[in-house]
């Protein structure tokens, strides 16, 4: 008989299923008209109906099926009073059928830490700006980024009434990453995607300094490192300490299961483990290829401004 998948690749399965799941409830929200949007910091700081329900729906699912893991998810919420419709048990048959890669085939559920962003691009979803939209769950090991699935509740929205909508995107380290057609941006052209909401006098200086062809700015992290796989801009570039763990873990691991890179403005790695402070306060710098070209060129003013 065929062993039973290694624990990692359940969790990815099931993930995968969860994220689904989530995307569907955030289309709903957004179609049911009444969004609930509420103030957390500020007006750039938002909360909805969706990223609370998504949130709930996605830490119980998991934590059902996985009650060891560790999961940290961006809302202060209780999950105790989870209602049943919001749990997803299933998961992607395609998935458990691929082979663990071999260092990871002896986790086990304590190990892992899954760091969730139930809806990453809030203020662009409360503006309608729904591509920038996603849903994002990485899962860590001793510390690392090693698997991640990402939702874009509104891929296709724009292409008509018969377009399937959404898409899931997952890879895992060692493996690879699915569910998008890995591009590379233009050769020589430097297209730098950055912040749309949270620019500052410090983000504006570091992008002048790597004196980009062109700049494009767009919400959300997830729709950012997109943006990178799918050859559409050639470096992320923030320099700003607004960035935070749940909205780089899933990002990095399929950036990194394509062979990019991404780091804080220093050059540091991110680490993932359950004790670690949330916030990336050194700013972000990823690519999918050329990292150092960029890294070289981000000024000591920006970096001395940006304490790890």
């Amino acid at each position: 008989s065929m062993a039973s998948p290694a624990l990692l690749m359940r969790v990815v399965a099931s993930a995968y299923s969860v994220a689904e799941k989530a995307a569907t409830i955030v289309r709903n929200v957004m179609s049911a008209g009444d969004l609930g949007i509420v103030e957390k910091a500020g007006p750039n700081d938002l909360q909805t109906k969706a990223d609370q329900l998504v949130q709930m729906s996605i830490c119980a699912s998991l934590a059902q099926k996985f009650p060891k893991v560790t999961i940290i998810g961006e809302e202060e919420l209780s999950t105790d009073d989870v209602t049943e419709d919001l749990i997803e048990d299933g998961h992607c048959e395609e998935i458990l059928k691929k082979p663990c890669p071999a260092q990871y085939t002896g986790i086990k559920e304590e190990e892992l830490v899954i760091w969730v962003d139930p809806l990453d691009g809030t203020k662009e979803y409360t503006e309608g700006l729904l591509d920038h939209v996603t849903v994002l769950i990485g899962i860590a090991y001793g510390g690392k980024a090693i698997a991640g699935v990402i939702n874009q509740p509104y891929y296709n929205y724009e292409a008509g009434a018969n377009a399937v909508l959404g898409r899931t995107i997952w890879g895992v380290l060692g493996m690879g990453a699915f569910g998008f057609q890995l591009t590379e941006a233009p050769a020589g052209k430097h297209i730098v995607v950055t912040t749309r909401s949270h620019s500052t006098a410090l983000v504006n200086e570091c992008i002048t300094a790597l004196n980009p062809d062109h700049v494009i700015r767009v919400g959300g992290a997830g729709n950012k490192i997109i943006q990178l796989i799918e050859g559409k801009a050639s470096a992320y570039v923030f320099a700003s300490p607004g960035c935070k763990k749940w909205d780089t873990c899933a990002p990095e691991a399929i950036l990194h299961a394509v062979g990019g890179k991404i780091t804080d403005i220093h050059g540091n790695s991110f680490q993932y483990n359950k004790e670690v402070k949330h916030i990336n306060s050194a700013g972000v710098l990823a690519t999918l290829r050329n990292y150092d070209y960029y890294a070289s060129r981000i000024p000591n003013t920006v970096k001395e401004s940006l304490v790890p």
